[in-house]
């Protein structure tokens, strides 16, 4: 028995599985999905001529946008907030 848990140990990967393919088969397969449910709901708002709730959709959804075509922009503007705050470093 002891045998096999440490060759399951000896053969366990020691690096961190690669989640990279993943996020990009994501983006690949929601961001056109995205991109046309944007439409047919502003569409929709600007047809029924709701000017306000079409301004507000389109900033959510840029907003949206942003943060799942440019995941990493969450970190630059954290660690802005951090050095504008002035917050030490204790890292």
């Amino acid at each position: 028995m002891m045998h096999s848990v440490k060759a399951a140990v000896i053969l366990a990967a020691k690096d961190d599985p690669n989640t990279q393919q993943l996020a990009d088969w994501l983006r690949n397969i929601f961001g056109p999905l995205f991109l046309v449910i944007v439409g047919i709901v502003a569409l929709f708002f600007l047809f029924t001529r709701e000017i306000t709730r079409f301004i507000q959709f389109i900033v959510l959804s840029i907003v949206i946008a942003v943060v799942f075509y440019y995941p990493g922009i969450i970190t630059s503007v954290a660690e802005g907030i951090v050095q504008a705050l002035g917050v030490e470093d204790n890292g």
